[in-house]
């Protein structure tokens, strides 16, 4: 199956709540994002998120940390596509430090974690699988 990896750092423009937090929702928009890249591959067609079955916030993001979002297609069906979707912190900020202290994790952290399908109805699949 496809996998797909984006990776981005968060500005204070996505800061949403006090401390800097991020909205978890950042994370879902960015899970939409590998979902549309991985329906391209697999169909040729962005298709349309229907639903998610799980969605985990592990931990909080903060602005100035950078984050490794992943996705792939674990099942395919006539017209669905169920995708296992990940976000990452692989450097965190340290505003305690200064305004502009960060560091590289020495793992990655999951963060987030989700499972969700995704439809491209058949008379829009143009990549052939067979």
């Amino acid at each position: 199956m496809n996998k797909v990896m984006h990776r981005m750092r968060l500005s204070q423009a996505d800061a949403h709540y006090g401390g800097n937090l991020v909205d978890g929702a950042k994370v879902l928009g960015l899970f939409g994002d590998v979902a549309t890249e991985l329906l391209i591959i697999h169909d040729g067609d962005e298709g349309l998120f229907r639903a998610y079955e799980k969605v985990d916030f592990l931990a909080p993001l903060h602005a100035g940390d950078i984050i490794e979002v992943e996705g792939e297609i674990i099942k395919t069906g006539n017209t669905s596509r169920t995708m296992h979707f990940a976000c990452y912190k692989v450097v965190t900020a340290r505003p305690d430090l200064s305004p502009s202290a960060a560091e590289v994790l020495a793992k990655r952290e999951l963060v987030t974690e989700a499972v969700g399908t995704c439809i491209v109805p058949k008379e829009r699949q143009r990549v052939s699988h067979g």
